[in-house]
């Protein structure tokens, strides 16, 4: 299968992505969210792949949504938008094969929901995590309300949704959102070593685990996505939205009404 915006190489039953689009920081564009979730759908049934590792090209794991293709969508658009991100989350969900974020830098908006759609998240000292939404006048999406409170609890995920304010890899560690922090000159053995152990272990019995455990805490996730799309549709439409993402490419802070 033939990607553009995506790098996949297969060693030893490690099949490692890399989001590619470095210049705009791994933003999940359309075309990203398509060929990821086309990649996740696909591997079901190839055995050669133990073990899934999803990391950035460049600095950044991902800044999250592409703001530059949004500054012309109305609701209609921005919920079938989301729809095609639900549907690369959910592809990660419903594979009975281990997923490791591997978190190389920023993790921001979207970026911080695709990593925490993965069964582990392995962290760059350096890396970041910041729920960029409300920065520019939105909701959090792709998952994130969802998948947030049940991590850290509900004040807490308020608080990181609300103020948009940095998370440190150590501090994220500290609340529970993410496994392990790796000083980054160790990171790439550090991840290897983690994604080794797993592609030698019993996957038959990890992939059902993985749907078990799944189904015990994201039955729901489904109707969440849904109102989701909804509420971001009216938040694509707002004038706080509007200006958020003028401010953002002007490079001042927001001045919202």
């Amino acid at each position: 299968m033939d990607f553009n915006e995506i790098l996949v190489t297969i060693d030893k039953g490690i099949c490692t992505i890399k989001l590619n689009r470095p210049d705009v920081r791994n933003a999940l564009g359309l075309t990203l969210r398509k060929e990821l979730k086309e990649f996740f759908s696909s591997v079901k049934e190839n055995d050669e792949i133990k073990v899934i590792v999803l990391t950035g090209e460049g600095k950044a794991f991902s800044a999250g949504g592409d703001l530059s293709s949004l500054k012309e969508i109305d609701a209609v658009k921005g919920r079938m938008r989301l729809q095609s991100g639900h549907e690369m989350i959910q592809a990660i969900i419903d594979l009975e094969k281990p997923v490791i974020a591997a978190v190389n830098g920023a993790a921001a908006g979207a970026g911080f929901s695709l990593a925490l759609a993965c069964d582990l998240i392995i962290a760059k000292r350096s890396s970041f995590f910041v729920q960029s939404f409300a920065n520019v006048g939105l909701v959090p999406d792709l998952g994130s309300i969802y998948f947030l409170p049940r991590l850290i609890g509900r004040q807490r995920a308020l608080e990181l949704m609300l103020l948009g304010e940095r998370v440190t890899a150590e501090q994220a560690l500290s609340l529970g959102i993410i496994n392990r922090v790796v000083e980054d000159e160790s990171f790439e053995d550090e991840v290897y070593q983690l994604s080794s152990r797993l592609a030698e272990g019993p996957g038959f019995a990890a992939g059902l685990t993985k749907k078990l455990v799944n189904r015990s805490v994201l039955e729901n996730i489904s109707e969440t996505f849904e109102l989701e799309g909804f509420a971001q549709g009216f938040c694509f439409e707002s004038e706080d939205f509007k200006e958020g993402v003028q401010a953002f490419f002007e490079k001042r802070k927001p001045r919202f009404n």
